[in-house]
């Protein structure tokens, strides 16, 4: 299996048999211990209601859970039990787990799930905010049914698959009346799950433990969680190799450590787990530059990208061109007919000459203040890659470093960039996540979302569209619409679509057993040592 992880390339896309985790079936559980996991950043939040981040779910996710969650097999009941929607798709009525308390005691009831919906759902959560911008109220017949209720028709399907990310409640009883935003419960969770949030230590680590009235009888099998913040991928591999932590996820260690790693015994390394968590590359633009808002100099700049080249040496082989904003993974919504931009540096010097953008007595055309991801080795390696391709078709580049709040404020609230590159997911659905990248009017400051100063009411009418069709053959068309205008206008360069990998100790079992594993509860996570 390792020697063909190697090799797995674009294949690893699509396949599942990369990563073959240690399960439970050959021996008999062993309950108690303490998994510990590589964390390469901070979380300023932990409320998944508030955030939607993997690095929030990496954590949150065994502490708050979803109504409904995703599984080799489908969509499976959480906190919900079961769903149906109205035939004019105005009404989804969720009928809830009863018998489930809060982790401080007090009962889960519709009321958590409607004030949840409404107050941070709606108004606050990124991506959310544009997916339930139609969502009136949410009604409580009784304290076990929550009946969401829509101005325009919110297609079953697409409901269903924003759950596993945008659809965990949080207690009303302790966010009613206050700052929802600076809320204290923010960064000590109380929910439902497997494990309670014990202590955050800044700049250290989180731990959670074991919740002895969790709701499934016989979990959790651990005591307890500790995710640990090692920002240095060198000393995360040495915490691996020396048995300090048990699992690094959303490729925490170097490309070259995956790859070493994967040829030691002890680890299980690959991409099982992720199949829900498949991200682009990007290369974002503030159009507010009028140079950059010149859709030929944007199309000469992904002409000066050599994609493959990059796929090779930062990527390993683990990635392929990007198509637009819906990656292979999205099924019937995706195609790849679509415009393309081959790497060609005399075409984009022909181009940025025609786009009135001549080489200046310095050399260069313009000027660009580039900032890259801190989102690991190889969103600093795509900025630097980026640099060097623009100078090779006489465009300077200046590269802002930055930690991950400089990021997100320079990016999503100042504005203050002309490029920048980083990753974005894919969540099941294209209007889950995707259409926030491309739709104006996004709340300002909301991370990973449109906030690049471009807007085309064309664009914005046909996300509205796509979002509230009922048929999913005629909404897989309109998102393939979506897709070749995003390739033909270039708003944002998704460049390469690619997957997440992990380097996991096989003394975690049970382990990579669902499509977004690190993102789930870990109830039935045990350790065998």
């Amino acid at each position: 299996m390792k020697k063909q992880l190697i090799g797995l390339g674009v294949a690893c896309l699509t396949a599942t048999a990369a990563l073959a985790p240690a399960v439970a079936s050959a021996q008999e559980v062993k309950k108690g211990g303490t998994a510990i996991v590589h964390m390469i950043s901070e979380q300023r939040i932990l409320n998944p209601a508030l955030r939607a981040s993997t690095g929030v779910y990496n954590i949150s996710g065994k502490i708050v859970e979803p109504l409904i969650d995703k599984s080799y097999d489908g969509y499976v009941p959480v906190l919900a039990t079961e769903w149906s929607g109205s035939n004019d798709g105005l009404t989804i009525t969720v009928k809830l787990r009863e018998n489930i308390r809060w982790h401080d005691g007090e009962d889960f009831t519709c009321e958590d799930v409607s004030y949840t919906a409404i107050e941070m759902w709606k108004k606050l959560l990124n991506y959310s905010s544009a997916l339930q911008a139609n969502l009136e109220s949410v009604d409580c017949p009784d304290p076990h049914t929550a009946v969401f209720n829509y101005s325009k028709p919110m297609p079953i399907d697409l409901f269903v698959a924003a759950m596993p990310d945008l659809g965990h409640p949080m207690p009303k009883h302790l966010y009613e009346g206050t700052d929802i935003l600076n809320n204290p419960y923010n960064t000590a969770p109380v929910g439902t799950g497997p494990f309670k949030f014990v202590e955050y230590e800044r700049g250290q680590y989180v731990m959670a433990e074991k919740n002895e009235d969790y709701w499934r009888e016989g979990y959790p099998y651990l005591d307890r969680i500790v995710w640990r913040f090692i920002k240095d991928k060198s000393a995360a591999a040495a915490a691996l190799e020396a048995g300090e932590v048990h699992e690094s996820g959303f490729i925490g260690v170097s490309m070259a450590d995956v790859v070493r790693l994967s040829e030691d015994d002890r680890f299980d390394v690959g991409t099982q787990g992720y199949e829900n968590n498949v991200a682009h590359s990007t290369v974002e633009f503030n159009h507010r530059n009028p140079i950059l808002a010149d859709v030929k100099v944007r199309q000469a700049m992904y002409h000066g990208l050599d994609i493959d080249y990059a796929i090779d040496t930062i990527m390993r082989g683990f990635a392929a061109p990007g198509r637009g904003p819906v990656p292979q993974a999205g099924g019937a919504n995706y195609t790849d007919d679509v415009t393309t931009y081959p790497y060609d540096v005399e075409l984009a010097k022909e181009m940025l000459d025609e786009a009135g953008y001549p080489v200046k007595d310095d050399g260069f055309r313009f000027k660009l203040r580039h900032r890259p991801a801190p989102w690991g080795e190889y969103t600093q390696l795509w900025g630097e890659y980026f640099a060097q391709a623009m100078r090779e078709i006489d465009i300077d580049v200046e590269i802002l470093t930055n930690d991950a709040p400089g990021f997100l404020n320079g990016v999503y609230r100042d504005h203050d960039f002309d490029t920048a590159n980083g990753w974005h997911q894919f969540r099941s659905d294209p209007a889950v996540s995707t259409t926030v990248w491309l739709r104006s009017g996004q709340a300002e400051g909301t991370p990973w979302t449109n906030q690049f100063g471009w807007k085309s009411e064309e664009m914005d009418q046909m996300i509205d569209d796509a979002a509230s069709e009922l048929d999913p053959e005629t909404r897989a068309e309109m998102y393939h619409a979506i897709q070749r205008k995003a390739m033909e206008e270039v708003p944002v360069i998704f460049a390469i679509e690619h997957p997440f990998i992990s380097v996991t100790s096989k003394k975690l079992m049970n382990h990579h057993n669902t499509p977004r594993w690190n993102s789930s509860s870990w109830y039935d996570l045990w350790l065998d040592e």
